[in-house]
């Protein structure tokens, strides 16, 4: 069996690497397969890096779309949904259907009003989408950052890292929407 160079990732892993455990080991017989053991590599693979640089850009023009929007209506009111529509998307189906906001709606609203600089009412279109975009706002940087270092920055596992925010963002925007659904 060729030697395993330790400066090297997993082609299917791009955090870890597989090192033989003992080739010694009783297992170990012609043409069995040698245990192995995971080893923590903290580099990133060139594709990683790619997908971050390619993330912070994405979540940049989200941003910038944000900023490009009119959160307010013809008389300067802040809205406190619909914003999207600027965009050339239809309106929210569930309103149109049951006249009860979706998990989403303001969201769009939200992130445009923050944009802006309006903070209250960002909170009040849609309190969890003004905690995405400041999430959002930081992840620009630390993706660079990440991707420039080569390292995640501040986190041990990109996967762990996305699971916990998904299951927050998600947590958030139900709670959200079954407080909005019962104050209605």
């Amino acid at each position: 069996m060729p030697p395993i160079d330790p400066n090297t990732n997993a082609p299917d892993d791009p955090g870890f690497e597989l090192v033989d455990d003992d080739p010694a080991d009783r297992w170990s017989s012609p043409g069995a397969r040698l245990p192995v053991a995971r080893v923590y590599d903290p580099r990133l693979a060139r594709w990683v890096r790619g997908m971050l640089v390619l993330i912070a850009l994405g979540l940049a023009a989200v941003l910038g779309t944000a900023v490009w929007l009119n959160p307010y209506d013809a008389d300067g009111q802040p809205r406190t949904m619909a914003t999207h529509t600027q965009l050339g998307l239809p309106p929210c189906n569930m309103v149109e259907l049951t006249g009860k906001p979706c998990p989403a709606c303001g969201m769009t609203t939200s992130f445009s009003l923050l944009a802006h600089g309006d903070v209250r009412n960002s909170l009040r279109a849609n309190w969890a989408g003004t905690v995405l975009a400041l999430f959002v706002t930081a992840v620009v940087p630390w993706a660079v950052a990440s991707a420039v270092r080569g390292r995640y920055y501040l986190i041990r596992s990109g996967e762990a890292a996305v699971t916990v925010i998904v299951i927050g963002l998600l947590v958030m925007m139900l709670g959200r929407w079954g407080i909005v659904l019962i104050q209605s």
